[in-house]
């Protein structure tokens, strides 16, 4: 079950606010016989508008709330008096939101930018008075136009994380240690696999550069089926410009059956691939966490050259000692830099 501050799916009901009704009204002032037409044009219905904002990053609010409605525009009076028109509802979402029709699926919308707005649901038009229907020959026009209804429909909001880099990697990899140690983000960080179970992003800099790393939660075998939630965890990892590949050494030093740093990559792969064929061709970096388990070079030579066999150049790193950190994020840096 992801976590209950964290919403990356909803439904939400709009519904753009109908317009005010044209006035029937005739001038009626003394001396002035005959005055004609002077109703009013009724005021136009507002628009619900989706905004980009990048100071938020989950669908929360509209996970509990799913109905939003524009104000409705005002009647036209007598005298010639337009009525109001309504207010627009702004509805803020993250950045990342993909807008789909809720019936077809299909894609309306992307929300990428910051103040990016997209109408959702536009409000009806205000009706004409019956002194916007005076003519030479009709003089004196006994009805008026009605409202204009405003759009309703429901939509299906998708959320995928925007970064620079993305972490992939079994549960317990190491990788909410390394957001934590690069970054201000302070992920939820246990010695337990599916810790997270929503990705956390997190501002890296260095020198002039800076650059946004994503963790993304831990992904198992059949990940792209939906195993452990990992078909909406690999959505995330669709965003990202660079994937880093963390694989964990202490299965392997703990005896576990069928688990070696090269089969792990193996499987990050295929599930990345089986998700998304694109994600295959994504520019990666490859490295072995937790230096500090494997201080002897003969044995982290031995867990690297199956690796290296397959045409793969790991490094290693340690979250915990700070060993080869500088190097990985200097080395990050500069691939984004060049993209």
């Amino acid at each position: 079950m992801a976590s209950p501050d964290f919403i990356d799916e909803c439904r939400i009901h709009l519904k753009g606010g109908d317009g005010g009704r044209g006035c029937v009204s005739f001038r009626r002032e003394k001396f002035v016989p005959r005055g004609g037409p002077d109703g009013g044009d009724g005021g136009r219905g507002g628009s619900v508008i989706l905004e980009g904002d990048p100071g938020m990053s989950t669908l929360l609010d509209m996970h509990h709330r799913k109905h939003y409605r524009a104000d409705r525009g005002a009647h036209g009076k007598g005298a010639r008096k337009d009525g109001r028109s309504g207010a627009d509802r702004v509805l803020r979402v993250p950045l990342g939101t993909i807008v789909r029709d809720e019936e077809t699926g299909a894609v309306l919308q992307e929300i990428l930018r910051p103040g990016q707005r997209w109408v959702a649901a536009r409000g009806g038009s205000g009706g004409r008075g019956n002194a916007g229907f005076a003519t030479p020959t009709r003089r004196a026009p006994l009805f008026a136009e009605p409202e204009g209804q405003g759009e309703e429909r429901w939509l299906r909001l998708e959320l995928k994380v925007l970064a620079d880099v993305g972490l992939v990697g079994f549960p317990n990899a190491g990788k909410s240690t390394l957001v934590s140690r690069l970054s201000a983000a302070r992920p939820k960080i246990a010695s337990y696999p599916f810790t997270t179970l929503q990705p956390h992003l997190g501002m890296v800099e260095i020198d002039d550069r800076r650059f946004v790393i994503a963790d993304i939660p831990g992904l198992v075998p059949g990940a792209h089926e939906g195993v452990g939630l990992g078909d909406r965890f690999l959505r995330h990892v669709e965003r990202t410009r660079i994937l880093l590949h963390m694989v964990d050494p202490a299965p392997v030093l703990n005896g576990e059956p069928g688990r070696r740093p090269d089969s792990d990559y193996n499987a990050l792969r295929h599930e990345l691939e089986a998700y998304a064929p694109e994600l295959a061709a994504r520019p990666e970096r490859v490295y072995l966490a937790k230096a500090d388990l494997v201080p002897d070079p003969a044995d982290r030579e031995r867990l690297a050259a199956p690796l290296r066999a397959q045409g793969v150049e790991p490094r290693w790193f340690s979250a915990v000692t700070g060993e080869g950190l500088d190097e990985l994020v200097r080395e990050l840096a500069a691939e984004v830099g060049s993209r």
